[in-house]
């Protein structure tokens, strides 16, 4: 557990997944600027190892997946003009070419919720908490909350949470297809665990061509999205071929 009062950002490798552990458990792993650029670190360390196939994103201690952006951090800021060029945490994410799968326990609040959003996959445990509370202190997120529920959940869903900020379970989560793996409270690490080694066997060319293809979907047309994809086949033979000719040598 780190004992910085700002908080830490880990990377722990474990076989061929990676974790990457906010850990700041005293203040439930809400997320400070130091954080903001532990978090990019960690990502970018992850994209350049190639014994990671799967990364894993966690909170640290027993009760937080993440509460979200501390609010007396954002008084360092200067003025409004800082705070728009700072560095944020979510692109780093999103940059992830591996897997990333969230593994949610206790709250995952703005910020933190808008960390599992940005994951490919998620497993929570059945007292999970979740909410975008930004409308309720008079602005919105910025972190894609409203990007990616609605492409999760649908407009209507995200609306209903977005506008009024409240709260809701892991039950009502994986109900609005928010929430792909639900597990008994304390299993949740373990379930992501396992599940990120499941797909640590298969090439890693193959899981992240993958995960491109079906990004590519949110913004490109059919048509354009299956040019992609054949693209991405080809690259996964020519691997194929490389692997084969550099074994016959």
């Amino acid at each position: 557990m780190s004992d910085d009062p700002d908080g830490a950002v880990r990377l722990e490798v474990f076989g061929n997944v990676g974790e990457i552990v906010l850990d700041r458990p005293a203040k439930h792993n809400a997320l400070t600027p130091a954080m903001y650029a532990g978090i990019a670190k960690a990502c970018a360390a992850a994209n350049r190892d190639d014994a990671i196939h799967a990364v894993v994103i966690r909170g640290a201690g027993d009760r937080a997946f993440c509460a979200g952006s501390d609010i007396g951090a954002l008084e360092g800021y200067a003025d409004f003009w800082a705070w728009r060029n700072r560095d944020d945490y979510i692109p780093p994410i999103l940059s992830l070419r591996k897997p990333a799968i969230a593994a949610v326990k206790g709250w995952a609040l703005g910020g933190g919720f808008e960390i599992a959003l940005a994951c490919d996959l998620r497993v929570a445990a059945r007292s999970a908490v979740f909410s975008a509370p930004e409308v309720t202190l008079g602005w919105n997120g910025a972190g894609g909350a409203a990007q990616h529920m609605t492409r999760l959940c649908g407009y209507g869903q995200a609306m209903k949470y977005l506008l009024t900020g409240d709260r809701f379970d892991a039950e009502e989560a994986a109900r609005m297809g928010m929430i792909e793996y639900l597990v008994d409270d304390g299993c949740e690490l373990e379930r992501a665990r396992a599940l990120g080694a499941s797909i640590a066997v298969h090439a890693p060319v193959a899981t992240q061509s993958v995960k491109a293809a079906v990004r590519s979907a949110l913004d490109l047309s059919v048509a354009q999205g299956l040019r992609y994809e054949n693209e991405l086949m080809s690259l996964c033979f020519a691997e194929r071929d490389l692997a084969a000719a550099k074994g016959t040598r």
